[in-house]
């Protein structure tokens, strides 16, 4: 459940950089930039998947701005399970995951 993100993964005139385009904006009109070994303790989107990106392994930095995801590979690395994982950023409820269930609200008395 939640909501289904779109990856395209697209080459840069750089090597080493590859770029993946969603149909889901992830910073707003703003970027981020994050670098290997940088402490990611934001709370927005683009600091989740810079976390998730980073222990994923094989990436020295990301960078996000709008829909566009930059990456730079690490020397060796790969961009295999990257679309993945920007697909599943949106993901809440996995297999094993129990539901939450809310209490149903009190009925409104009649003045």
């Amino acid at each position: 459940m939640g909501q289904p993100v779109t990856v395209i993964e697209k080459p840069s005139a750089r090597n080493g950089v590859v770029r993946f385009e969603t149909n889901r904006v992830l910073t707003g009109t703003g970027h981020e930039r994050y670098r290997i070994g940088d402490v990611v303790d934001g709370v927005h989107p683009s600091d989740e998947l810079a976390r998730r990106l980073f222990a994923h392994g094989g990436i020295d930095g990301v960078h996000v701005n709008s829909n566009v995801i930059t990456v730079d590979v690490a020397k060796g690395g790969t961009t295999e399970g990257v679309a993945e994982i920007i697909e599943d950023l949106y993901t809440y409820y996995r297999p094993g995951v129990e539901v939450p269930v809310f209490e149903e609200p009190a009925p409104a008395e009649d003045a």
